[in-house]
Order: structure tokens, then sequence, then C-alpha cells
């Protein structure tokens, strides 16, 4: 028997034993998040990006321009091309067929030679072998060499070897998988997302067939299809919908640049927003953070714009020249770029670094755009003035700021008085609270924790951002106080290094005013403080709707549903009470002789809660219903959504920025038509609808 020191040598040792090689599909099911992202919803969706890539990249080829995706029942997707089919024949090397080598093997492709694809979004050659890895069931179908080709898989394994099932006319491959429900936290697709993802790629691939159909439920089905002749034009278009603009006509241009061997097509329009919109691509793949293809049009950009202004007289010798941020106001653009070898950031391709794109997006778009402008000098005139007024917004705004900040400083840096700051001065572990008016506000200063809690209590509705420039915003006293409170300024002087509080949560009552405030604040963040959302600091409370007695036993319902369910389960466990103090012949209370419910102690100045008293068989339940985060008293406020070991916070996230954008224009946007569009179909949807 081994003594207790070899047992700890033996579980201490390195060596060759402790090695694990992972071979074929193993690495994906090990470490997912590597390959997709995440095992969430955004992980879920990728997995039908990756197959749609690789029918997209078919048709950038030149190969079929139809593509059809089916969401069947159980959750099932289905992806037709019309494409020329993968190969089904013995793969020279491996041996096996090439069908099955691609389904198999991790960058197995035909996107690295060169002879099978020129441009193509799916680089690493990983796409389908993935999903194949990540799907507790896929099926391929071919339609090859007059044949119609077939093989199965289970969780990346092959069922069998590929064999003809059929005789077939034309080509074209069929990719029927559904995911592993023991990999993703759900493997419910979402529509609308597929929707919005497949119409912006219809709009990338000019005179492209895009079919969509929702199956999941046989007796309602939904079917769309996209079909734009306009390329990224329509995008524009699409984008800048319901919206004033500033030049009619949209610039368009479509080019192949011979030099670095690149396709290059970008459409931009200016709109009366206050806020840039521009979308990046590279061989259809989005870049969320951008590139070098982005970097070429900004630079250029600027310099046309500033150019003309000066020849034709809008800006005069002594003025200074036109900023990056001034041309960039109100624009909307989309720069896509088809390239041969593109350079990705991860497998999640976030942003392109290929430096020869550029150079092309600035020589092609640089002569189109001054052609442009001199050719529609009416649009011309309406871009520039968009741009000088701006110019001036920046300048009062950084007096403005200037203003705050040296108020500031001349105070020794004092925070804002409403402010009851916390302790620490670690940013790590401190949270700042800001919360909705002052009755909720006090609860929440004697409530928290003083060593890492921070709460701003904000008077009333704040700015509605979305309609006011930066000049205008520093003007307002409620933004003042929350900006002096983070710490990093804005605009051009905004710092993320320099926040004070690493979790920001807006906690707000559960009712319309409040959700309009929470909209309002997340209105500011999104459009002035993106980056703090996009680095994971911006949180929402979640504040129980319901406080369930019965005696003095209590629990806290987040939902219609949760409390109906409490109900039972107290129900439930004053029957076991009582019977077990019968049964140790104690005294059992009688209706008449209950112990009183537990009263709320409500601050002066709020408003009255909504408390019912129901008696379900013999027993009275107690049930109110907070209007209000005032209603609560301290330590009801920290045991329900301040605690860390008990609350419950929603991490504000942005999956689809271009989504986002447009749902912030609509909701918080000075256009009324699309705002009761939007309320005429989402109003049979809506929970706890507050009238």
């Amino acid at each position: 028997m081994a003594t207790k020191d070899e047992k700890k040598t033996k579980a201490t040792e390195y060596g060759a034993g402790q090695i694990q090689v992972l071979e074929g599909l193993e690495p994906v099911r090990k470490r997912p998040g590597m390959y997709i992202g995440s095992t969430g919803p955004t992980g879920l969706h990728h997995l039908i990006w990756e197959i749609m890539d690789n029918s997209f990249d078919e048709s950038m080829a030149g190969f079929g321009t139809e593509i059809d995706l089916h969401l069947l029942p159980g959750n099932m997707i289905s992806v037709t091309d019309k494409g020329r089919g993968i190969p089904v024949d013995m793969h020279p090397q491996y041996k096996i067929s090439t069908l099955e080598l691609v389904l198999t093997k991790l960058h197995a492709g035909g996107k690295f030679g060169g002879g099978g694809y020129k441009v193509s979004g799916g680089l690493h050659g990983v796409g389908a072998s993935v999903v194949n890895a990540l799907s507790d069931y896929l099926k391929a179908e071919v339609k090859r060499d007059g044949q119609l080709w077939m093989q199965e898989f289970k969780r990346g394994i092959p069922q069998g070897k590929v064999k003809a099932i059929g005789k077939a006319s034309g080509t074209g491959t069929t990719i029927t998988f559904q995911p592993d429900k023991t990999i993703f936290e759900t493997i419910d697709f979402d529509f609308d997302t597929i929707i919005e993802h497949l119409r912006r790629q219809a709009y990338l691939t000019k005179g492209i067939k895009l079919t969509i159909s929702d199956e999941r439920v046989p007796e309602v089905k939904h079917r769309y299809g996209f079909y734009f002749e306009g390329g990224v034009a329509s995008y524009v278009r699409h984008i800048n919908r319901g919206k004033e603009a500033k030049n009619a006509n949209v610039f368009y241009v479509a080019k192949f640049n011979a030099e670095a061997d690149m396709d290059v097509e970008v459409a931009l329009q200016y709109t009366e927003e206050y806020h840039e919109s521009v979308h990046c691509f590279a061989n259809n793949i989005t870049n969320p953070e951008g590139g070098t293809h982005l970097v070429g049009f900004r630079t250029v950009l600027t310099r046309e714009l500033n150019t003309y202004a000066r020849n034709k007289g809008y800006l005069k010798e002594k003025d200074q020249n036109l900023t990056g941020e001034d041309v960039r106001e109100g624009l909307t653009a989309v720069i896509s770029v088809k390239i041969k070898d593109p350079q990705f950031e991860g497998q999640t391709k976030a942003k392109l670094g290929n430096p020869e794109a550029r150079t092309a997006v600035e020589a092609v778009f640089g002569e189109s755009f001054r052609i442009f402008l001199e050719e529609h000098p009416r649009d011309a005139e309406g871009i520039i003035g968009k741009c000088l007024l701006a110019a001036q917004a920046r300048r009062a705004a950084r007096a403005a700021r200037e203003t705050v900040l040296r108020k500031g400083a001349f105070d020794g840096l004092s925070l804002p008085g409403k402010l009851a700051d916390c302790s620490s001065k670690d940013p790590s572990i401190s949270e700042l609270y800001i919360v909705e008016g002052d009755s909720a506000g006090g609860s929440a200063k004697q409530g928290r924790d003083r060593e890492t809690q921070a709460i701003l209590p904000l008077k009333g509705k704040i700015l509605n951002v979305e309609r006011a420039r930066l000049d205008k915003m520093l003007a307002n006293n409620e933004i003042k106080s929350l900006i002096i409170a983070l710490g990093t300024n804005i605009g051009e002087g905004f710092d993320i290094k320099e926040l004070r509080y690493h979790r920001i949560v807006i906690m707000t009552d559960a009712d319309v005013d409040g959700a309009h405030i929470r909209t309002l604040l997340l209105t500011m963040f999104y459009r002035h403080f993106a980056e703090l959302i996009h680095a994971g600091h911006i949180y929402i409370a979640q504040p129980p709707l319901y406080r369930v007695n019965i005696g003095k036993n209590f629990k806290y319902a987040f939902s219609d549903e949760e409390k109906d369910k409490l109900v039972k389960e107290l129900i439930e466990e004053s029957g076991k009470a009582k019977a077990a103090r019968a049964a140790k012949g104690g005294k059992v209370v009688e209706k008449e002789e209950e112990e009183e419910t537990e009263t709320l102690a409500v601050e002066v100045g709020a408003e009255e809660s909504e408390t019912e008293e129901v008696e379900v068989g013999g027993v009275r339940v107690n049930i109110q219903r907070y209007k209000g985060l005032g209603e609560m008293n301290p330590d009801q406020l920290w045991e329900t959504t301040m605690d860390p070991k008990t609350r419950v916070m929603k991490l504000v996230t942005v999956d689809d920025a271009k989504r986002a954008d447009e749902i912030f224009d609509i909701l918080m946007g000075a256009d009324v038509a699309p705002r009761k569009r939007f309320i005429q179909t989402h109003a049979k949807t809506v929970k706890n609808l507050d009238i």
C-alpha cells in the first residue's frame, strides 16, 4: 500500500501522463466558446451563420444565387444552396470521403489553397466541422454528378459512410442539424434574430435570392424572402428609413482595386441624427470593431470634406479644419470589402487587420466621393452644413465640459452632493447604484454596504440624449452629476481607465415611469458611454414585484408566475408546520387567532403599495405588490436587490449593435410614426403592463 507521501507525490507530479491530446472534434466539444464565442443564444445562432457563410461563399464565387433556410420542428435547422455541392469523392491524402473530411476535421476546406474560392468569409475552414461537433444530429445531402449523396452524424461521429440514395438534377448542398442541448443553455432559435442577420447578408450580396421560413409550428408558418439589386446602398436606405436625410442621393461606389486584388463597396448618407452609424464587413462577415477598411474610410472622409469645404469657401483660412468627430455626426455608412486572404482577429472575426484594405478603400472611395461632391452640389451643401453645425456644437460642448471639470477642480475634485459614495477606492469592487427618486435613494443609502456600494439618486427623468447634442446634455444637472460620479469624462475626453466603479447598476421602480427612466439612462450609456456596455460594466437591478406573507413567513416573487408558485409553497409549509405542532401537542392557531401579518415600514412620501389579502384553503395569504423601491424599508431593499449573495441583476450587452441602434432610434427619436408602429406591433406580447 502506498504511503501518504507517495500518494501526494503521484497527485502532484507533472509528466507525460498528464498531457492530453484531443483528437478530431473533441477540442470543440471540450471548449465550444473558443470556436463560437459562447454557449448562450449568441453562440447558438452562430451555428447558423457558419453554415450560411459557406453557402454565401459559393454565391460570391459565382455558383448559385439561391439559398433557403428552414426552421423545423424540434429546433432543427436546414440550409440549402444551389452551389457546386461539397465533393464526395475519396480524398487522396486522408483516404475518406471529402464530405466526411470537411465535416469531421478542423481546418479542412476549399479556402486555403486558393483553388476553391477567390474570396471567403469562412477563413478558418472550421465552420461546418464545428457545427457538426456541437450538434446532437447532423445530416449532409449533396447533389453532384447526377446523384443525391447523403451522410449522417451524431455529435460529430459519422453514423455510416457517404452513400448515393437516388438520382438528382442540378448541384447543391443541404445541411440539416439539431444543436446539442447538453452543450447549449437553450436550443430555442429566435426567428427575429435570424431575419435581421440574413436580411443584412442579402444586402451585402447583390442579386442573391434568400428565403427563410419558420416551420416549427406547422399550423403557423412564417416565410420571408430577400432580394436586393442595390447592394449596400439599399442597406443604407433601410437603416435610414424614417429619418430626415441631408443628402437625398445616397453616395455609392463598387469597384475592384487591382493593386490590392480586392472588391470595395461603400455607401453613405447623412441624416439629422446626432450619432454615427457605420457598419463594416469583410467577405460578408460583420466586423463590429472595424479594422483597416474603416481606418481608410474615415481618413478619406475627413480629408475630402475639409478640401471641398475650403475650396468652396465654407471654411475660411482662419477657420480650423473639421475633425473626424465633426464629419461623422449623423453619418450612416456601410463599408464592404471582398478580400482573398482576410486577416481577422479570432474566429468571431470582430476586426479586420489587412493593411492593403486601408489603401484599397482610400483609393476607391476617395476618387468617387470627390466626384460625387462636385456632381451633386446640393447634397454636398447639406453634408457640409451638417458638419459645420457639428463643429460649432463640439466647441460649445468642449467649453461646457471644461466648465464642469474646472468646477470640480476648484472644489477639490468634489463629487456631487447627492452622491453617497462608498469608502473603497478600488474600482474593481465598487458599485454605483443609480436610483430613481429621493425616497428610494434614502432606503438604498441606509441599507447598502457602505464599503463597496455608492448611491446616486436622480430627480425625475433625465434628458433624452437621442435628441440632444453634448452641449445641451452638459447643461442638465442630473447628467452632469452622473458624469462627474463616473469619473471617465465624456466625448473626446472619455477615458475608461478613470472609471470609479466597475459595476454601474440602474435601479428603478417596476412601473411605466421606472421603465422610461431606465430607457433614458440606457440611451445615454449606449450613445455616449458605449465602451462601458461593451466592457460589461452596466447592469439593471431586478427588484421583486411581490412580497407574499403567511403570518410571519414570507417570500419575494419577481413575476406573476413566481408569485402563484410561492403562494402554493407557503401554504404547504404552513400546513406542515401546523401538523408538526399538533403532533407535538402544541397549540394549533385557528384562523381568528392567527398571528398578525407583519406590517411594512413605509417612508413618508412614498407611494402606497397595493396589498391584497386572499384566503386559500382556509389560510390567509397577504400579497403586497411593490409599486416603488421607496416602499421597501432599508433591510428589505438590501436583502432583495442589493445583497450580492441574494440579488438578481441583468448584465446589459449589445449583441447586435445595428439592431440596438435602430431600436433606440425608434423608441427615443423625434419621428413618431415608427414608434407608433412598434407599439402596435408589440402591444399584445407585453408583460406586466402598468396603466
